[in-house]
């Protein structure tokens, strides 16, 4: 290896690692790759990006200081600058600085907060674990690339900082850093329910990884391992899983965890929501940590490639993922879109784990970087959360992504992500977290959908093709639902398995004060929204619209096609939620005039800069006015509005946020005539208003309304920009104004809209009409879906014009259709799947059992009837019906779906890590008769059945061969067991004394 190349392994690796790299063959490999440029076509991203956003952090440059600055740790900005000053191919043109300058920064950067570094004797920063050792890993590693370069004294700092943070975090043993404050991990018990302490207890064992990584051989080294094992297991957490799991992970059995840091449906929920953004910090904190070890050639924990839990864990984020790979946000509005945040986990899943599946996420997410990272404000990479100190953040996740995929290069080659069509395939599935989380989710191969019915973000999700820039998620955004405050009265959640169903799908219903609403998800990507009419302008879709060239749907426009005609809305040229609206109407003459709130934005409310009043273009006549509001904030009274300075504004009180008829009134002094009015809005725009004018400020009348519906349709059919196609049945018009659509634009009123991804063409309404009023029912896609939206138990019939279809229940053949006889219980949702079509004469009666059965009975005469019954997926049978008698038709080559063993795709443990000799469990609960579950030497496997029910029977069916001694046992908490197949149980378990050579275990069936 030449002079050169050794140089550069050397700079990446630091001193300290590389004498351990040489022996491991490390070293070549990264030097190779260092000076080949970058290894595969997502790290050419990286670089790419890391290149321009060196624009943004030298705009951060303090040259009074001469260093990048403290503030919201900007100068960890040196990581990227590291990796860029130690690679071929740097831009200067690209980068906005030339190379040199880059190096002088940088290193000026290193030596001052090396030395102010508490650790190493300074005051400015370090040592507290929330959150400055996030950003000493990240200075840590930057120091080590650039080591060659940095004097005695900086190295010294350096090795003081790393050492030193390990001392002191394992000095606390488990308890509190005293300068974190509310930051705790609840020692090694964590918590789950609205702060979730996975984060926190990654943060521990981070603060220890670069220590370990590049002082292994320290003397304090075997205590530092020991709580970063420590700290590492119990991050995700869950003792019934846990318990379950004897295999030994650093040593140390994955049963003697503590935490419960999951929910047990494996969530994460944070400052009191679901975001999926936290569910990454697993493989966030383990891609920074991952990184050191890598580096200095030091081989890695095991616990990092086998995380307990950790794949249990990743399917809940495989559920939820966007088609720009990172995570839908449907509870949390602020960390969306923050493509910089969220690139590190996935390469580490991809380049460390060797996840193909997460490899095609982050390819997804690489091509989304650079369309994003020119959109304004240009050069950034994490811009929508509205909050710059994410950039340092990012920019350093951006560079140790880089390096893993260096690291990927010399060690094996590059993971080849699989397909779209095989990551839809492998991310689709369905789960109902439960009514803690609020969350009932469904990803299909077209759409992601979800119920979501957590306090102050309730809404009914659904984004077709997962496209994370068609319609608004997040947050306290509204989806059909027409606000996210709505109190939630009872929760009734339904999930269809492929294994147990033959297909899948969800049933969400809730109950208001006002009344019901519900969504039910389909196997094709469409939805059926349905409701009894629970408040005015029901169905809002709000609709992303941007020019962000790159990024498929966003050219600066969105067309909507009705039966009336089509409209383009234009793209907004401010930024988002900032806005300047001038409302005309005829001249009139009035002493008052007021905004008059009906829709506030949903996370600050009401803030305007300025309240105009004019006849023309004559002067603002507000200005000789007094103003007044229904609340104001300190500071921010309503007398700011008005006083034409553009550096003051009115904002409703905190407390007021969520009010919607906010208002803000001006009284003129006297009579007066105008026209128009203009209000310039703070970013907390009012998303619909009135404005009303009074001749004494008692009754008022309505003179103008924001937005102007573009568009407004009574034909019941709704083209989304060719994305998404609505067929909507209700009494309201359809109306686009701005970009947000409302399917139900008027009062309350009963409402059923079928959502398809793509457009919906000339598709009919498949509403179909019943006997019962509260009861409503849809025909979309094949598939029946019959909702009962009251408080009621109902019976009654739902008519089927123009069916040949047969739904599992009972249903008459009349001359135009079919007839189907149902029986719901208060809010009960059913899909139905067609299982058989039928050829036959009116009066032919048909009792669908399941998907393999069906009892035909002849309609009253004297001669036998010939008919024809197809099943779904089977071939035709004619069947000869005698007279008056009933025939069972059955075929007993298809599963006879609904399925009632209720085993069947349930969650079992052990989850991976497995114990050595031992197949996958799930392999014993998949209805597939060619897999099995090997337990390995005295295995044991547990099947979590979602809930505690009242087992009837336990049944094992092995594989040929010597059956070996297996007891089954049952539990509630998945903490204590007892030998039993019958009674109440939650979790049932198999332990056996297996030995090589026995069956293995095919079907484990609970009966209930």
């Amino acid at each position: 290896m030449g002079e050169l190349d050794r140089r550069g392994a050397l700079r990446l690796l630091g001193a300290g690692g590389a004498a351990a790299a040489l022996a491991s063959g490390l070293l070549p490999g990264l030097a190779r790759a260092a000076a080949g440029g970058p290894p595969d076509p997502v790290a050419a991203t990286y670089l790419r990006v890391l290149l321009r956003h060196t624009r943004w952090a030298e705009q951060q440059f303090d040259p009074v200081a001469g260093t990048y600055p403290a503030r919201d740790f900007t100068f960890a900005v040196v990581l990227g600058n590291a990796v860029l000053l130690t690679r071929d191919g740097y831009d200067a043109t690209i980068a906005g600085v030339d190379r040199e300058t880059l190096r002088t920064h940088t290193l000026a950067t290193i030596r001052r907060f090396a030395a102010s570094n508490r650790l190493a004797g300074g005051t400015e920063w370090g040592r507290k674990l929330f959150f400055d050792t996030t950003f000493q890993s990240y200075f840590v590693l930057a120091a080590r690339l650039l080591w060659t370069d940095l004097d005695d004294t900086t190295r010294q700092h350096v090795e003081r900082i790393t050492t030193g943070q390990a001392a002191y975090t394992t000095a606390l043993g488990t308890g509190d850093d005293p300068d974190s404050g509310s930051w705790t991990p609840h020692g090694l018990r964590g918590g789950h329910v609205g702060d979730t302490k996975l984060e926190e207890m990654g943060v521990y064992a981070q603060s220890l990884a670069p220590a370990l990584a590049w002082a292994p051989t320290d003397p304090g080294a075997g205590d530092w391992r020991a709580a970063f094992g420590a700290w590492s297991r119990n991050e995700a957490g869950l003792p019934a899983a846990d318990l379950a799991n004897p295999t030994l992970v650093d040593g140390r059995p994955i049963s003697a965890n503590t935490a419960t840091n999951l929910y047990d449906t494996f969530l994460v929920e944070n400052h009191g929501s679901f975001g999926p953004h936290y569910q990454e910090e697993l493989w966030r904190t383990s891609g920074r940590n991952a990184m050191h070890f890598l580096a200095a050639g030091t081989p890695l924990p095991e616990v990092l490639t086998a995380q307990p839990n950790g794949e249990l864990l990743w399917r809940t984020m495989l559920l939820m993922t966007s088609d720009a790979g990172e995570p839908l946000m449907p509870m949390v509005a602020d960390r969306e879109h923050l493509y910089g945040r969220d690139v590190i986990p996935l390469a580490f899943r991809a380049q460390v784990l060797g996840d193909r599946h997460a490899a095609r996420a982050e390819a997804d997410l690489a091509a989304r970087l650079e369309p994003y990272q020119a959109y304004p404000p240009a050069d950034r990479i994490t811009k929508f959360s509205g909050e710059p100190k994410y950039e340092p953040e990012a920019r350093a996740e951006l560079a140790i992504s880089y390096l893993l995929h260096e690291w990927r290069a010399a060690h094996g080659g590059p993971v080849v992500p699989v397909s779209e069509p095989e990551f839809a395939a492998h991310a689709a599935g369905v789960a109902d977290f439960g009514p803690g989380p609020g969350l009932l989710a469904h990803r299909s191969p077209a759409a992601w959908a979800g119920t979501i019915s957590k306090p102050g973000f309730v809404k009914f999700a659904w984004q077709p093709r997962h496209d994370d820039w068609l319609f608004v998620l997040g947050g306290a955004d509204p989806m059909l639902l027409p606000a996210t405050n709505f109190a939630v009265r009872d929760r009734h959640a339904t999930t269809y398995t492929k294994v147990r169903d033959g297909f899948d799908g969800t049933l969400g219903v809730l109950r208001f004060d006002s009344g019901y609403a519900a969504l039910a998800t389909l196997p094709t990507g469409a939805a059926v929204y349905a409701s009894s009419g629970v408040a005015t302008g029901e169905g809002v879709l709000n609709v992303h619209n941007l020019a962000m060239p790159g990024v498929p749907g966003l050219d600066g426009d969105r067309t909507y096609t009705a039966a009336e005609g089509t409209v383009t809305v234009p793209a907004a040229t401010a930024p988002a939620g900032a806005r300047t609206d001038e409302l005309t109407f005829a001249p009139v003459t009035a002493r008052h005039v007021r905004m008059l709130g009906v829709e506030p934005d949903p996370q600050y409310g009401y803030s305007l800069w300025a309240f105009e009043v004019r006849v023309g273009g004559g002067p603002d006549l507000a200005r000789a006015g007094t103003a007044s509001a229904s609340s104001a904030s300190a500071g921010k009274e309503a007398k700011y509005a008005v006083d034409g300075n553009a550096a003051t504004r009115w904002a409703v009180s905190t407390s007021d946020r969520t009010r919607a008829d906010s208002s803000l009134a001006v009284d003129l002094g006297a009579p007066a005539a105008f026209d128009r009015v203009r209000l310039s809005w703070e970013a907390a725009a009012g998303r619909k208003y009135r404005i009303e004018t009074s001749p004494d400020g008692l009754a008022w009348t309505p003179v103008a309304t924001y937005p102007v519906p573009a568009l407004r349709s009574t034909g019941g059919r709704l083209d989304v920009d060719g994305r998404a196609g609505i067929v909507v049945a209700g009494p309201n018009p359809i109306t686009v104004a701005g970009n947000r659509v409302t399917l139900s634009d008027g009062p309350p009123a009963p409402l059923l809209a079928e959502l398809y991804p793509g457009p919906a063409g000339a598709r009919p309404s498949g509403r179909r009409t019943t006997t019962a009023p509260a009861v409503q029912a849809s025909v979309t896609d094949g598939f029946l879906v019959l909702v009962n939206l009251s408080g009621s138990a109902v019976r009654g019939t739902a008519i089927l014009p123009g069916e040949t279809r047969l739904y599992r229940g009972e249903q008459i053949v009349t001359r135009t259709g079919t007839e189907l006889s149902y029986t719901l219980v208060p809010a009960e949702g059913r899909i139905e799947p067609s299982r058989f079509t039928v050829r036959g004469p009116a009066g032919l009666k048909a009792v669908v059992r399941d998907a393999s059965r069906v009892e035909l009975t002849p309609p009253a005469g004297v001669l036998p009837v010939l008919v024809t019954v197809t099943p779904n997926g089977g071939r035709a049978r004619p069947v000869l019906l005698p007279p008056r008698r009933t025939v069972p038709v059955v075929f007993g080559e298809l599963r006879p779906y609904p399925l009632a063993d209720r085993a069947l795709g349930a969650t079992t443990f052990p989850a991976d890590p497995r114990p050595p000799g031992m197949s996958s469990p799930a392999a014993a609960v998949d209805d597939d008769p060619a897999t099995a579950w090997r337990p390995g030497p005295d295995g044991r496997m547990v099947v979590d059945l979602g809930a505690v029910l009242e087992v009837s029977a336990v049944e094992l069916a092995w594989t040929r061969g010597r059956v070996p001694v297996a007891t089954v046992e049952t539990g509630v908490d998945g903490v204590t067991y007892a030998t039993a197949r019958t009674g109440p149980a939650r979790y049932v378990a198999v332990r056996t004394r297996w030995r090589p050579g026995d069956a293995s275990l095919t079907r484990l069936s609970v009966r209930t």
